[in-house]
Parts: structure tokens; C-alpha cells; sequence
């Protein structure tokens, strides 16, 4: 039997915070009012009392504690202070706006009608049901759609059910 070697102790150091959130007494009591009233989204709220606690001036709570107090991650807290010295307390509390808007739906009523019937009707000959692939090559064929996956077949027929 071969020796590797010692094993080490590695000792972890604390590291300092890069990232430090001091609050004017202006962004404290807008923080309390979005906590207080809870105004605006969950997200907000919770972003709210995490920078509240982040506060060198103010509670001064470790990444740790203020994981443990709101249930998420140390990493959660060090991106909302990061942003918060980056971006400002604005985009910080609300998010960034999308650049792109989500993607438009890609079949109309018409098309997942006629989808629905085809799955719900009989078979191809030889198959005892219709897969995924199928009806997508069948609706291409009838000239419903000029191309379309089966992932979106697949999420048309399990939105209705």
C-alpha cells in the first residue's frame, strides 16, 4: 500500500467584504416604509430588510446571519450588496428592466385547436397513439405552421390538460 502523503489542515480566513452597504438615513426609512407596508413585490420586501441588516451603520449583521435570518443564501446577500454599491439602491430593490421582451407564443388559438383534435382523434395507421414528433411532422405536412418542435406540441398539450 502506497502513502500520498499528509493530509493538511487548512485554515479558512475570514475574508473581508468587499462589498460595504452604508445607508443615508433617507434610503433607511425608505427601506422600513417598503418593509412596513410591504410594498411591491416579495422580492423587494426581501431585498429591503437584507440591505436593512447589511447597514454597517445600523444592524451589521454577517452574510451569514442575514442567510440564516431570510432563509437564502450567503451568496444571495453578497450579490444584493454588490448591486447595491454598483447600481444604486433603485435598480438594487426593483431589478434591472428587461432588454428583450418575452418571446411571442408561437402558435395562435387556431393551430393548438387543431392540434388538440389531432392528438385527441385516432392514430396514425400501424401506431396506437400519436408521439410528440408525429403530430409536430403532421402539422408541418398540413401546412399549419412552416416549422414547429415538439417541445412546443409537447407544452401546448400539457397546458390543456
Amino acid at each position: 500500500m502506497r502513502k500520498i502523503g499528509k493530509i493538511r489542515r487548512i485554515s479558512v480566513k475570514r475574508m473581508a467584504k468587499k462589498y460595504i452597504v452604508r445607508l443615508t438615513a433617507e434610503e433607511r426609512s425608505q427601506l422600513s416604509q417598503v418593509i412596513k407596508k410591504l410594498r411591491g413585490s416579495s422580492q423587494k420586501v426581501r431585498r429591503a430588510q437584507i440591505l436593512l441588516k447589511a447597514d454597517i451603520e445600523g444592524a451589521n449583521w454577517t452574510d451569514a446571519q442575514i442567510a440564516a435570518a431570510f432563509d437564502c443564501r450567503t451568496q444571495t446577500v453578497e450579490n444584493i450588496r454588490r448591486r447595491l454599491v454598483e447600481q444604486g439602491l433603485e435598480i438594487t430593490l426593483n431589478g434591472v428592466q428587461r432588454n428583450t421582451p418575452p418571446r411571442a407564443k408561437l402558435l395562435d388559438g387556431k393551430q393548438e385547436a387543431h392540434i388538440i383534435a389531432m392528438r385527441l382523434g385516432e392514430a396514425p395507421q400501424g401506431y396506437a397513439n400519436w408521439s410528440l414528433r408525429r403530430i409536430s411532422r403532421k402539422v408541418v405536412e398540413l401546412g399549419l405552421v412552416e416549422s414547429v418542435s415538439h417541445e412546443t406540441i409537447r407544452t401546448t398539450l400539457k397546458k390543456t390538460g
